[in-house]
């Protein structure tokens, strides 16, 4: 779940980075792509932290 809500949030953000560059459509769709897989990573590795807590 919270991989899901990382992606989100990441493809938000570089959507939004992308549009104040002044990016057209590819650019605000490419920035959305590597914002979701970091996002998801950074997901990733909280929900294996909070896992090796509890």
């Amino acid at each position: 779940m919270i991989v899901i809500l990382g992606m989100g949030i990441g493809a938000l953000w570089g959507a939004r980075n992308a549009k104040q560059r002044g990016g057209d459509r590819k650019d605000i769709a490419q920035y959305s792509i590597v914002g979701a897989i970091i996002g998801g990573l950074v997901g990733l590795f909280v929900t294996i932290g909070v896992e090796k807590m509890f």
